[in-house]
């Protein structure tokens, strides 16, 4: 799961042209171009007047796509809170047949993404729609339907592609509150003047937003980095369907000893997991090249009982095998990709996940695992660790991109007892638990309700 804000900040820069921090343009649908003399009116986030006609009040969603992790999550909203909400989304991958760049076929999520909420999807003017540039998401019917709805607040996911920008400039909705819910962090901080500027430029699109919904410490450092004040962050954090993945374990237990036996894996072998996408950001050469190097170390003792299995597809599965070599069959096995239905499986049948990324925004395959009672290893650029590992009880941390150190990490594992390991999942199962609906769901109605004060 990448991030929504992932882009660079100087594109918005461009975009907005903005270089007085006094003076923000404000894009006005009437003229279809900027107008750079009226500042946001901070004071038009507080003290809005009730209904008239009494209705429920309403929180607008904008969002890029239906995303397997989100959909429950504004399920339960809409059944556990007297708001009403209306998701809009800005392009359609997930629901229908699209090929994903990454995993390098065609994907649609095989669990329901739009069951259970009001929707709307607001037609996509790219040429090439997607999340993976600034005008990938240009949907110029947006602003006016977010207007025709006469939401109490909007709730955007991500802040900086074309229909995000016209969004926050714009005139008539100028009056409407705006929460922002992202995941950006400053782990991978790059040294330069080119992240100070980016942060310089986050500093005054900011002051548009009225409250932001932290997923986790590394997200508010990021938020407080960016000029953002204590006050205006609240805590709603990244998480899952608890709930489908916890329902599913017995069954998914079951499923996996019968996948492992499929697989040719020895019923005694602690099973290393990988599960995502085979691309250069998730690093996961550098588990191959640990987990070879931690069963040569272990070998000078004795016969390593110990298997790496990676779950996934993409441009880097060639090269993968290819560093696997003999080992492909033997103690390295690839099982292709996955669908939703099918993780609470490929989780149970994992000792531990291994997550080594450069610059993850979040993970939430580590949410699923520590579900299935799974413990973790992250790398120190994964957005979860400082919130979800807790080291030597929930998982481990290691250095992004230090092989030897994640094969030391590795080497622990395999030598560690059954019990021990069933422990650490105990443990990661139990702290999982406040990462939920419910905790993500009291936060956002918090702060929707102090906005309005």
């Amino acid at each position: 799961m990448g991030g929504l804000a992932g882009h660079s900040v100087l594109a918005c820069g461009r975009f907005i042209g903005i270089f007085n921090p006094k003076y923000t343009k404000v894009y006005d649908e009437r003229q279809q171009g900027f107008s750079p003399q009226i500042p946001f009116d901070r004071a038009c986030w507080h003290g809005m007047n009730e209904t008239a006609d009494n209705r429920p009040r309403r929180l607008a969603v904008v969002l890029s796509h239906p995303i397997q992790y989100f959909s429950p999550w504004f399920q339960y909203i809409a059944q556990h809170s007297s708001i009403e909400l209306k998701v809009f989304y800005l392009w359609d991958f997930g629901v229908e047949d699209r090929v994903d760049r990454s995993f390098g076929h065609t994907l649609k999520w095989d669990i329901p993404l739009l069951e259970g909420y009001e929707y709307e999807f607001i037609p996509n003017k790219s040429r090439d729609p997607g999340t993976h540039h600034f005008s990938g998401l240009d949907n110029p019917g947006l602003v006016p339907a977010l207007k025709a709805w006469q939401p109490d607040a909007i709730l955007m996911f991500g802040y900086n592609y074309s229909s995000h920008l016209k969004v926050l400039l714009s005139w008539s909705l100028r009056k409407i509150p705006i929460l922002q819910r992202g995941d950006s962090h400053d782990l991978a901080r790059a040294p330069g003047l080119k992240p100070k500027w980016n942060r310089f430029l986050r500093s005054i699109l900011f002051k548009r937003f009225a409250a932001f919904l932290s997923v986790g410490k590394a997200n508010a450092d990021y938020l407080r980095n960016s000029g953002v004040p204590e006050s205006r962050i609240y805590f709603a954090p990244h998480c899952i369907d608890n709930q489908r993945f916890q329902s599913a374990r017995q069954t998914a237990e079951q499923d996996a000893a019968v996948w492992r036996r499929e697989l040719g894996m020895a019923a005694d072998v602690k099973v290393i997991l990988f599960a995502g996408k085979f691309e250069a950001n998730k690093r996961p050469l550098d588990l191959i090249n640990a987990f070879k190097l931690a069963m040569k170390r272990l070998s000078n003792d004795r016969e390593p009982k110990a298997a790496l299995l990676m779950v996934g597809a993409g441009e880097l599965e060639t090269a993968l095998r290819e560093c696997a070599a003999d080992e492909v069959g033997r103690t390295i096995f690839f099982a292709g990709f996955q669908n939703q239905t099918r993780m609470p499986t490929v989780y149970a049948l994992g000792d531990v996940l291994v997550l080594p990324s450069w610059n993850e925004t979040w993970g939430l395959a580590i949410n699923e695992a520590m579900n299935l009672a799974c413990p973790v290893i992250v790398s120190s650029q994964v957005g979860c660790g400082p919130d979800l590992v807790l080291n030597e009880k929930t998982g481990w941390v290691f250095s992004a991109g230090n092989v030897d150190e994640l094969a030391t990490i590795l080497q622990r594992v395999i030598s560690m007892s059954d019990g021990d390991l069933q422990t650490m999942g105990q443990s990661a199962f139990d702290h999982v638990q406040s990462y939920s609906y419910e905790a993500a769901c009291t936060s956002l109605l918090q702060a929707f309700h102090e906005i309005r004060q």
